[in-house]
C-alpha cells in the first residue's frame, strides 16, 4: 500500500518542519478527507501537498514524496 510506504516519509518531513510548519494528514475516506480532496483536486494517492499561508498549493506530487524537496518548499528554501 502506497499510503503506508509514504509514512515514514512522512514522519521525517513532520520531524524537519516541527516548529516552523504544520503537517496535517488526512484520509481521503473521511468526511473532511474527502471534501478536501475534491478541493485540490487529488486524484492518486497518496499525494502530498505543500500550500503558502493563503491555501494555495506551493508544490504537489502523488506518489511517494521526495523528504527533502517537500521541506524545502514548505520553508521556501
Amino acid at each position: 500500500m502506497p499510503c503506508l510506504a509514504a509514512k515514514p516519509i512522512v514522519d521525517g518531513i513532520e520531524r524537519d518542519l516541527r516548529g516552523r510548519a504544520q503537517v496535517v494528514r488526512l484520509n481521503a475516506l473521511s468526511s473532511i478527507g474527502n471534501e478536501l480532496a475534491a478541493r485540490y483536486e487529488v486524484r492518486g494517492l497518496p499525494t502530498t501537498l505543500v500550500l503558502d499561508g493563503g491555501g494555495e498549493i506551493v508544490h504537489r506530487v502523488t506518489g511517494l514524496p521526495k523528504r527533502k524537496t517537500v521541506v524545502a518548499h514548505a520553508t521556501g528554501a
